[in-house]
């Protein structure tokens, strides 16, 4: 009789049902009559995520990014001093700011003629920056040829190289002794340096870097099956391009317009060197600003404020398309 109860118990285990169809990961433990840890149904060692045993037998805390604590005095101490050196010349800008005249300064006839014709080129060199940047763009996202890195780093070479170099450039290449400036003259009439037109072409050179190196990107990260899809269906390249690929890359080739924008309202050093500095046909606001620094220092101060308003707009506005919320 002593043996029975072990064989009755024995017995009574291999009775106990098993849930069936599950592995050590599918989600159900052990049945244990007992009702020890692995009784009834719950998450088995491999089920998925979730916070498992620590070190010391208790749940393991998620760390978050940056660590736990103070900030380092070596890390924020630099942080500060790098912070008041980029904040103060612009708080020196809107302390001097002449508040009470500044309605007044605006509509003088030079700063008034200086907005104009800047907001006018700006637009205009965004527009042939936008026809001629996003076929680019696609090309280096999308066909793969020979030489194709050295493609994009001359186009990219505007953006390290200093204006005043890209003035001379566009004068060898444009002006009336350069490689194409007598054909230009000769065939079509048109002469560029020193002119509003120059103002447009010195302002697209520099700027248009921006926009191809925002929509390459949109276009690679777009998802490719959708023009592939397309194709499937029958539709041609230009179709795909036009009807899949530009409202697929369209906040790219946005942001990328508004920033070449942003860049050809600042530009200074080509053009004062390509077009000149003729008021009411050249002289844009950043060249305006150059001359009132030297006759009336108000103004350029009023003139400064408005490209600094429109600078801090814009990067506040597509700061988040680069840099994503934490």
């Amino acid at each position: 009789m002593s043996g029975s109860a072990p064989d009755a118990a024995t017995a009574g285990d291999a009775e106990a049902p098993r849930p069936s169809g599950r592995g050590r990961g599918g989600g159900f433990g052990r049945v244990s009559r007992a009702g020890g840890p692995g009784a009834g149904p719950g998450p088995g060692p491999g089920a998925g995520p979730g916070p498992g045993p620590g070190p010391a037998g208790g749940t393991r805390r998620r760390i978050r990014p940056g660590g736990g604590g103070g900030v380092p005095l070596g890390l924020l101490l630099p942080a500060l001093i790098g912070l008041a050196f980029l904040v103060l010349p612009l708080a020196g800008l809107l302390v001097r700011t002449p508040w009470s005249t500044l309605l007044t300064r605006l509509g003088a006839p030079g700063i008034l003629d200086a907005l104009k014709l800047s907001l006018l080129t700006a637009s205009l060199a965004t527009a042939l920056c936008v026809v001629f940047g996003v076929p680019l763009a696609w090309l280096l996202a999308r066909v793969d040829f020979p030489g194709r890195a050295v493609v994009r780093a001359l186009v990219t070479v505007p953006l390290v190289l200093p204006p005043v170099v890209g003035g001379v450039a566009l004068l060898l290449a444009f002006g009336r002794r350069g490689l194409l400036g007598p054909w230009l003259e000769s065939t079509f009439g048109i002469t560029l340096p020193f002119t509003t037109a120059g103002v447009v072409v010195a302002e697209a050179f520099v700027a248009m870097p921006f926009l191809v190196i925002a929509v390459e990107g949109a276009l690679r990260g777009a998802d490719v099956r959708y023009e592939e899809a397309a194709a499937t269906l029958g539709a041609g390249r230009w179709t795909v391009f036009r009807r899949v690929t530009l409202p697929l890359i369209a906040p790219g080739v946005v942001a990328g317009a508004v920033l070449c924008w942003a860049r050809a309202l600042g530009e200074f050093g080509a053009t004062i060197t390509f077009a000149g500095n003729f008021p009411g046909r050249t002289q844009t606001m950043p060249l305006a600003v150059y001359l009132a620094l030297e006759q009336d220092l108000p103004s350029a101060i009023v003139l400064s404020l408005i490209l600094l308003v429109v600078s801090v707009v814009i990067l506040t506005s597509l700061r988040d398309r680069w840099i994503a919320a934490p």
